[in-house]
């Protein structure tokens, strides 16, 4: 059944390895509501990879089958599906830098710019061409990965304040970077946030409870009340749940490593 769906889709060619790299890179960055192919990035993509729109929203339909997340909350996308999907699949899981990056390097070289112009990170601080340089791109390119699977994942909207303005959301990791390289991909150890409440998230001094609750410290509770009304709205959130997202739902023992990190520093 899988291959007969796969010699259907897209002009009766079967997909490459390749095209599976670059739609899952697609996969991970839009709602599971929204894969159909009146899709603006959907039509994008099957242009430029030769195909109908109809066939990439199938194939994206058949990656979000094997997603965990969706599998969770009794979601298992269109039956059937081909083996290149699962071959990606696994290959992300066992090595989500590698699959990210590469993901991004074949869909620049598609698109014929550099893989800095496609993930859209800054160049100006970057070292000349080198091992340095190359190491850079990596992790900027990743993080920037890391971005738009959580920005998406939240449907585009602060977890906090429900805030919908793009320039001025964070995709924040309840463990950071520097401290989990495991979990650097997983779109369960991040949040969604807005500048600020991203900054008091990082500094300790906002955390959330594995029930979902946000919670301030007292610290930065005593200075909203020296500091007026428009520095009070920060913790004005005390006690309310999050805004919960339709998948990859905040992972509850990261939420309490980063709470109880915060407590013993306090």
């Amino acid at each position: 059944m899988g291959d007969i769906m796969n010699s259907l889709s897209g002009h009766g060619a079967r997909w490459t390895y390749e095209e599976h790299v670059i739609a899952f890179n697609l996969y991970c960055q839009i709602p599971f509501g929204k894969l159909h192919h009146r899709n603006q990035r959907i039509i994008e993509l099957a242009s430029l990879l030769g195909r109908t729109p109809s066939s990439v929203a199938m194939k994206l339909s058949n990656f979000a089958r094997l997603d965990p997340s969706l599998k969770a909350r009794g979601i298992g996308g269109l039956p059937g599906g081909a083996a290149g999907e699962e071959t990606v699949w696994d290959e992300f899981i066992a090595h989500p830098e590698a699959l990210a990056f590469k993901s991004e390097q074949l869909l620049a070289a598609r698109i014929g710019q550099t893989v800095e112009e496609t993930a859209k990170i800054e160049q100006e601080d970057l070292p000349p061409a080198g091992v340095e340089r190359d190491a850079i791109v990596r992790v900027r390119v990743n993080q920037s990965f890391f971005r738009r699977r959580i920005i998406s994942a939240f449907d585009g909207r602060c977890c906090v304040t429900g805030m919908a303005m793009p320039q001025l959301l964070v995709a924040s990791h309840i463990i950071p970077w520097s401290r989990d390289s495991k979990n650097r991909l997983n779109p369960r150890n991040g949040l969604c946030l807005n500048a600020l409440h991203d900054k008091a998230f990082d500094r300790g001094l906002m955390w959330v409870e594995e029930d979902f609750l946000i919670r301030f410290s007292e610290r930065v509770r005593k200075a909203t009340k020296k500091d007026g009304e428009a520095a009070a709205w920060v913790t004005s959130f005390e006690g309310k749940p999050l805004h919960l997202p339709k998948g990859f739902t905040p992972d509850p023992e990261l939420l309490r490593l980063h709470r109880d990190g915060i407590t013993h520093e306090l």
